[in-house]
């Protein structure tokens, strides 16, 4: 569940990575797909790959998963014809939601979005609708443990660009302009961090807080975006009230 990393959320990705790693897996290839076409298949030279196998390890992508489809997206660029579309809408309670797709055929995903909005008691709009209510930022989420020092990753990542660093109680939240992403995010993995995420998100301006009752639908129409084939980013402004 992208769009709010507060660690509620990094916990729920996680836990749905290990449900179902390959569909995780496949989407992730169809990134990896894009950057290639768009950039080549060497990731010193395309920054673009760089950060979708930074993000694939992030979710445990295995190295020879990540160089398999390197590969074959490099072998087969002439069949590889994938648009990126996104879509903007509500949930229910108002929460506002933005789906990130990657389409062969933008008929059938429309038609397969707007159903499940529907489905889950809420609304496809227009584009723009809610993306005003979010920022496009880079967002590193780093685990807590004995070896990582608020400090000093604090003034690491602030030396190496990034905008702030906030305490979200079991994980620390790096953000940083998507133009400095890739600088940031390279800087602390070579200072020995490992993420827990690593990707560009919409960051939500402010949040709908709802008690789990009331947000199992939301949740419901998120779980089911996600499990669209079509789709590889579902960000929200949901924040559940423990």
């Amino acid at each position: 569940m992208s769009g709010h990393s507060k660690w509620a959320n990094i916990k729920h990705k996680k836990e749905k990575t290990d449900a179902q790693k390959g569909k995780i897996f496949t989407k992730l290839g169809r990134e990896i797909a894009v950057a290639v076409k768009e950039g080549g298949s060497d990731p010193e030279s395309n920054s673009k790959l760089k950060d979708v196998i930074a993000k694939a390890k992030a979710a445990n992508m295995p190295n020879e998963n990540i160089m398999r489809s390197i590969k074959k997206a490099a072998g087969e660029l002439s069949s590889v014809n994938y648009e990126e579309i996104t879509y903007e809408g509500y949930g229910s309670q108002g929460v506002a939601v933005i789906v990130q797709a990657l389409t062969d055929n933008r008929n059938r995903t429309a038609g397969e979005i707007r159903h499940i909005f529907d489905k889950s008691g809420g609304s496809l709009g227009a584009t723009g609708c809610v993306s005003w209510m979010f920022d496009r930022k880079g967002v590193i989420v780093i685990e807590k443990n004995d070896d990582v020092d608020e400090e000093e990753l604090m003034m690491q990542a602030l030396e190496a660009g990034a905008e702030d660093v906030s305490d979200e109680g079991d994980v620390f939240e790096i953000l940083t302009d998507p133009a400095e992403f890739s600088a940031v995010r390279e800087y602390l993995e070579k200072a020995g961090y490992t993420f827990a995420s690593a990707e560009i998100e919409m960051v939500p301006q402010n949040y709908v807080r709802l008690s789990a009752a009331d947000a199992e639908p939301v949740l419901n129409l998120i779980d089911r975006l996600e499990d669209n084939d079509d789709v590889q980013n579902v960000f929200h402004n949901l924040e559940i009230i423990e």
